[in-house]
């Protein structure tokens, strides 16, 4: 039985979008591989409210963190975690021997503006990444307010996490001064994993330019200049499946409407964050809680995995509290393509299911 799911990713993927995955090959070298790259960029400087470039990657939202901070950091990158996805920025920048410092906080709460602005004055950073919205801890950090304090320091990069949000939430790339916004398929865009993008500014590439060792698939200066010279081509074959569905989602994305998403998903959350005060408790501090997921401390003392294993029954699924969290905590996305109603009938089930 298919269970449809309410995890931070894969989430639940529209049949229509699955069979756009279906169709017939072209040649990735072709002038349709380039239309369908160009229509696909133009879309998603929409959705992601910028006049940067636009970069596909055929891998996971962890490559492309991989390329921004190897082909940008020239001096010391600034990792600010507020969970584990920030805590894996810091292990990839470590593991490609880029110096880095973390600044990590305690699990439930925000990177702060006056924490970045403590670091930055410090002269020692070139680069900074923040996780938009930290998954492990439902915690959606203050990006907007962030932004103005990265604005005081103009020599430094900007780097943004936005793989669970982007799609679900606001996020006004150039308004904002984000150099990189990296996001991947199969969160609020509502697309099956293997295909991550990101935005890229002219301070970026100037960045990349006097990086040296930059690594191979995830340069992305060399995507960026192959894109330019081969009219929208890359370096090597892309997910062409996930591109046909990917410019067919982000047409049915422009047509609910930007606010009309976003709106929809701040409803998901809200109604889910109700629920869990009600039930239970939040984990992350509430002023900072996420749009796309919702962290439910385990006040009840249940079995996660049984509550999870009895949601599988009926055709749903959730997750587990990540890493440390397990079974601590609960985790129920709302994003995508899901609906209120979606979210009204799952919760309905757990309170049956609990007794509650």
């Amino acid at each position: 039985m298919y269970k449809k799911l309410f995890i931070p990713g894969p989430t639940h993927v529209s049949d229509d979008v699955l069979q756009k995955m279906a169709t017939p090959m072209i040649g990735h070298r072709t002038k349709e591989a380039s239309n369908l790259q160009r229509s696909i960029s133009d879309k998603l400087r929409k959705l992601m409210y910028t006049q940067n470039e636009i970069l596909l990657s055929t891998s996971s939202g962890s490559g492309l963190m991989e390329g921004a901070i190897r082909s940008c950091t020239q001096k010391r990158a600034a990792v600010f975690s507020c969970g584990n996805f920030g805590n894996r920025w810091f292990a990839i920048a470590e593991d490609n021997n880029v110096p880095a410092d973390k600044f990590e906080v305690e699990w439930g709460t925000a990177n702060l503006p006056e924490q970045v602005d403590g670091v930055l004055s410090s002269g020692k950073y070139d680069l900074i990444t923040i996780t938009h919205n930290e998954t492990s801890t439902g915690v959606m950090n203050p990006v907007e307010e962030i932004a103005q304090v990265v604005k005081k320091y103009p020599e430094v990069i900007f780097c943004i996490d936005a793989v669970s949000s982007l799609g679900g939430t606001k996020i006004e790339v150039d308004k904002l001064g984000i150099d990189i916004c990296i996001t991947s398929s199969q969160k609020c865009l509502g697309l099956p994993p293997g295909l991550s993008l990101c935005s890229i500014s002219e301070k970026a590439l100037e960045a990349a330019r006097k990086v040296k060792f930059r690594g191979s698939y995830f340069d992305l200066l060399q995507l960026y200049e192959y894109i330019q010279k081969k009219d929208y081509q890359y370096p090597s074959t892309p997910s062409l499946s996930h591109m046909f569905a990917l410019d067919y989602q982000l047409d049915k994305i422009l047509k609910e409407g930007l606010d009309n998403r976003f709106e929809r998903h701040r409803k998901m959350a809200e109604y889910v964050r109700n629920w869990a005060k009600d039930r239970f408790a939040l984990f992350a501090q509430e002023k900072f809680t996420s749009h796309t997921v919702t962290c439910v401390k385990n006040t009840r003392e249940i079995k996660v995995s049984d509550l999870n294993k009895a949601l599988g029954e009926r055709g749903y699924m959730i997750s587990n509290g990540y890493g440390k969290l397990k079974e601590k905590t609960l985790r129920i996305a709302h994003m995508a393509e899901l609906s209120l109603n979606d979210i009204k009938k799952l919760l309905a089930n757990i309170d049956e299911i609990l007794g509650l």
